[in-house]
């Protein structure tokens, strides 16, 4: 919960108090939320009890009683606490995606693999799908047979030669993950349309971001919550899609998550800008949100080394 978030959530509970008729006072447009002042607690603090004590007509401890019953039951607050002559202190409850987003920096490529299938050992068959079939057991733990060249033992990419020599490696290797209609002008197209185009393009973007913001002066820092549910749920459930992949042996259930992933990410990036914007400064939301892009991009860098495709940091 961000200070904006807060100021509208106090707003709220004044309103509710008012309208249960259990506070007689103007609603205000907003409530001034700030760090607590010395003798103050918690994460925030607001004085709106203080400025409606008077239009109330109760003490400014009262006020805040009324208003700290109906802040309770909020459950992005974890406490609320009244302090000096009126003050509303509160401490928010963790974000559950800080950890998440910690996590996957810090593991970065890494994120999602795993022990699911420690102790076995299992052969693939031939050809670049049987290879990215390999890279997911293995990062589940599984045991693979390897060639003397350190592939999987998997003999020749029967029929894959010609599409290799024709597409590139990566556009070759994708249309053989999933095999769909689409020309071959198509699948090497410059655009948002092409799915391998798109996640891609997704990881170079936010590898972008970190270029431009170092210029900026800042660096990434998950520092309050940021706005973006629907990727930050792709990004959580990478781990149980390796995971699925490798014991159905289906590269492709990765290959249609990254381009989730991406597709989220572009939602996100285009609503919530990462860089500062003209002379605004770089702030704690710009840093949460350059956190939460790299992370997106060690996701997709690394289920594109999975798959057995290059993450370029341009396009």
């Amino acid at each position: 919960m961000t200070p904006a978030d807060l100021s509208r959530t106090v707003v709220r509970a004044v309103r509710r108090a008012v309208e249960e008729d259990v506070l007689r006072a103007p609603v205000p447009e907003r409530a001034v939320v700030e760090r607590p002042r010395p003798g103050g607690r918690g994460d925030y603090a607001t004085n709106v009890a203080l400025k409606l004590a008077g239009p109330a007509g109760l003490p400014a401890r009262e006020v805040a009683e009324i208003l700290r019953a109906m802040l309770d039951a909020d459950a992005a607050i974890s406490g609320v606490e009244i302090t000096g002559p009126g003050f509303l202190n509160f401490t928010l409850a963790p974000d559950p995606y800080d950890t998440l987003v910690r996590t996957i920096r810090t593991q970065g490529g890494a994120y999602g693999h795993g022990a699911a299938l420690a102790g076995q050992t299992l052969g693939v068959g031939p050809g670049p799908r049987a290879d990215a079939v390999a890279r997911l057991l293995r990062a589940q733990g599984a045991t693979v047979p390897r060639t003397d060249d350190g592939g999987a033992a998997d003999g020749p990419a029967d029929g894959a030669a010609a599409l290799v020599a024709r597409l590139g490696h990566d556009a070759a290797v994708w249309s053989l993950l999933l095999p769909t209609a689409a020309t071959d002008e198509d699948l090497l197209a410059q655009r948002e349309s092409n799915p391998l185009f798109r996640v891609r393009y997704a990881h170079a973007r936010t590898r972008a971001l970190t270029r431009n913001a170092a210029g900026l002066g800042f660096r990434a820092a998950y520092e309050e919550a940021v706005d973006a549910p629907g990727l930050l749920g792709a990004l959580a459930d990478h781990p149980a899609v390796l995971e699925a992949a490798a014991r159905r042996r289906e590269p492709d259930r990765l290959a249609r998550h990254l381009d989730t992933v991406a597709d989220r990410f572009f939602r996100f990036h285009d609503t919530c800008p990462v860089l500062p914007v003209g002379e605004e400064k770089p702030s704690a939301a710009h840093r949460s949100r350059l956190a939460l892009a790299e992370a997106t991009g060690a996701v997709l860098a690394g289920g594109l080394s999975l798959l057995g495709i290059s993450a370029p940091e341009h396009l």
